[in-house]
């Protein structure tokens, strides 16, 4: 079996038959490359061992297992070796489905489960002096302050994942109604809420923000892009990445401090509020319920630490 070949068509038929997100591809083709190389080494040496040419390394049981052995003795989590894990049993099964390997030898393969921590999640007060610093930098009216707002208005307002706010386009959303369609993973589309502030916040980016930097332009493709960078070219994830570690750093609290905590934060607040679980598993995009079920934990944890802290029989 040629490696290279197989997983070069297996990547092609997650790309155009499952619709899988280019984040998702990126994940998948790191983990088969690494795989790759996982098993050319052990081939090669077992060739030189026996003297012999260097043959096709084939997918073994055995193989598998040592490669995430390997990956465990070099230090990496348990959410990355249970995701190289889903990788190489998804490509196997494949494999064996297409009749290009007579068995599937990762279908008996195991791997430690993810270490489940409970996602960073801020107060409303927080999240209220966020507001409280961007509306006042907005209201100077500077472009970039402007974008800022309706960037953290939609990550909270409608609990968007980076991936879906940076492709948002200005034709996406329906000002009137207050909804915005956004583009999820698997490609999935799906149209969410978002209340008054936000809309405020865009109807102002829209009138004056976002035609300033769309005059700075040189790519014509930008021009249906919702938010822009200061060249006027769709923004990428990296600048929401910087824009929120920088809001979070100095408030209370642990945990990531990238855009996810306004999702996570949004979420808890929606069940903290008597939002329906169904409902908040549509609104964020989830396939799974039991995904979505973790801002139960969330709340539940935030209710036993008021206990503690004001219950005389704590």
């Amino acid at each position: 079996m040629n490696l290279e070949r197989v997983m070069s068509d297996y990547l092609s038929h997650l790309e155009f038959e499952r619709a899988y997100s280019a984040n998702t591809i990126r994940s998948y083709r790191s983990d088969l490359a690494n795989l790759r190389a996982f098993a050319e080494q052990r081939a090669a040496a077992e060739a030189r061992s026996e003297a012999k040419p260097q043959p096709e390394p084939e997918i073994t049981l055995e193989l598998l297992r040592d490669w995430l052995w390997a990956a465990s003795n070099q230090g990496l989590s348990k959410a990355t070796l249970a995701r190289r894990s889903a990788t190489v049993k998804s490509f196997s099964a494949w494999l064996s489905r297409t009749h290009q390997q007579a068995i599937d030898p990762a279908a008996r393969l195991r791997a430690p489960r993810p270490d489940r921590s409970l996602p960073r999640v801020l107060s409303r007060a927080s999240m209220q002096s966020i507001f409280d610093r961007l509306e006042d930098r907005a209201s100077e009216g500077e472009e970039l302050a402007q974008r800022d707002l309706v960037i953290v208005e939609l990550l909270y307002a409608s609990a968007l994942r980076v991936s879906e706010l940076v492709g948002i386009d200005v034709d996406d959303l329906d000002l009137d109604r207050r909804t915005v369609l956004v583009t999820g993973k698997g490609s999935k589309q799906r149209v969410v809420p978002f209340g008054g502030p936000a809309g405020e916040a865009l109807v102002q980016y829209l009138h004056r923000g976002r035609p300033a930097l769309l005059e700075r332009s040189a790519v014509p493709a930008a021009k249906g892009a919702l938010l822009l960078n200061q060249r006027g070219a769709r923004l990428g994830t990296r600048a929401v990445y910087t824009l929120v570690s920088g809001l979070l750093r100095e408030l209370p609290g642990s945990g990531p401090e990238g855009p996810h905590a306004f999702r996570h934060t949004a979420a808890t607040h929606l069940l903290d509020g008597g939002a329906d679980l169904r409902a908040v598993q549509e609104m964020l995009g989830h396939a799974s319920l039991g995904t979505t079920q973790i801002y139960t934990h969330v709340t539940t944890e935030r209710l036993r630490q008021s206990y503690l802290a004001a219950h005389p029989r704590a």
